[in-house]
C-alpha cells in the first residue's frame, strides 16, 4: 500500500524537499534584508551543471552533487559585488535580469555552438535518476539545523541586526559586506543543490523552469512561511506545493495564487504564518 501510495505522489514528494531546500535559499538572503531573486538562477545553474556532469561525463553522483554547487557560488561571487550595493526593488529587478540573461544562454547556446549539450528550447532529457526522497530530505533538514545553529550563533545576530536596520548594524561594527556576500554564497548553495537533485528526479529540465515565475514563486514561499525561523519558509512552500494537487482543476492558475497570496500575506500576516523568531544567545 505504501508502495502504491509513493508511486502515486512521488513527484509531489520530491517537490516537497526540494522546494524546501529553494525557500531555505530565499530565507538566508531575506535574513540580511536583502531582496534578492536569483535563486531560481542558482538552481538553473546547479541543475544544468548537476546535469551534464552526470549525462555526459558519466561521473559519480557523489562527486555530481557537491560540484553542481561550484557554478552557483562562483556565479554569486562574480554578481555579489555589483549587485549587494543595490537594494529593494532595484537589487530584485537586476537579479531576475540576470535570471532571464541565464535562460537566455540555456536556450542558444546549442544553436551558437551546434552542439547538444543544453537541449536548447525543448529542455534536456535523458538524465540519470540518482536522487531518492531519503537524500532529499536528508539534505533539507541538514540545511535547516544548519541554519538554525548559525542564527542563533554571533554571526545570527549580524544578520537580525541587518535585517532591521543596515546602518546601525554598520555602526555597531558588523561587516556588512562580508555578512551579505556570506548570504548571497549560501543561498547560491542551497538553490544549486536543489537544482541538481530535481533535475536527478524528475530526468529532465528546461529553460523556463528557471526563468522569473520560479523566481516569484520561490520568493512567496518565504513570505508565506514567515523568516523568523529557517522552519517557516519550509512551512510556507509545503502549503503552496500542496496547493495546486488540491486544486487541480485551477493548477493553470498557479501564478495567479502565488501572486495573490503575496499580496494578502504582506497586507494581513507582515510576519508569515510562523511569526515566532529564534532565541539567539546573549553575546
Amino acid at each position: 500500500m505504501f508502495d502504491d501510495l509513493f508511486f502515486t505522489y512521488q513527484n509531489l514528494i520530491y517537490a516537497l524537499g526540494i522546494n524546501g531546500l529553494l525557500a531555505l535559499a530565499m530565507y538566508v538572503v531575506l535574513s540580511v534584508g536583502q531582496l534578492s531573486l536569483g535563486q531560481a538562477a542558482f538552481a538553473g545553474l546547479g541543475a544544468y551543471s548537476g546535469a551534464l556532469m552526470s549525462k555526459w561525463l558519466a561521473l559519480p553522483f557523489w562527486v555530481v552533487l557537491p560540484a553542481s554547487t561550484i557554478v552557483p557560488v562562483c556565479f554569486a561571487l562574480a554578481i555579489g559585488v555589483p549587485t549587494l550595493r543595490l537594494s529593494g526593488v532595484y537589487l530584485a529587478i537586476a537579479t531576475i535580469g540576470l535570471g532571464e540573461v541565464l535562460r537566455a544562454v540555456y536556450l542558444n547556446t546549442d544553436d551558437l555552438l551546434g552542439t547538444e549539450f543544453f537541449g536548447g528550447p525543448m529542455g534536456l532529457s535523458g538524465i540519470p535518476q540518482r536522487a531518492d526522497v531519503a537524500l532529499i530530505y536528508g539534505v533539507l533538514l541538514g540545511a535547516i539545523i544548519v541554519l538554525w545553529l548559525v542564527g542563533r550563533s554571533g554571526i545570527g545576530r549580524a544578520m537580525a541586526a541587518m535585517e532591521q536596520d543596515e546602518l546601525a548594524a554598520r555602526v555597531l561594527g558588523v561587516r556588512v559586506g562580508r555578512v551579505k556576500m556570506a548570504a548571497l554564497v549560501a543561498s547560491a548553495v542551497l538553490a544549486g543543490l536543489a537544482g541538481s537533485l530535481g533535475a536527478h528526479v524528475s530526468s529532465f529540465i528546461g529553460p523556463n523552469e528557471y526563468g522569473f515565475q520560479p523566481a516569484v514563486a520561490i520568493l512567496s514561499y518565504a513570505l508565506l512561511g514567515g523568516i523568523g525561523t529557517p522552519l517557516g519558509p519550509v512551512v510556507g512552500a509545503a502549503v503552496l506545493t500542496l496547493l495546486p494537487e488540491l486544486l487541480r482543476g485551477a493548477a493553470d492558475l498557479k501564478g495567479v495564487f502565488n501572486g495573490a497570496i503575496i499580496v494578502l500575506v504582506v497586507l494581513f500576516l507582515p510576519r508569515g504564518l510562523l511569526p515566532f523568531r529564534l532565541r539567539r544567545r546573549a553575546a
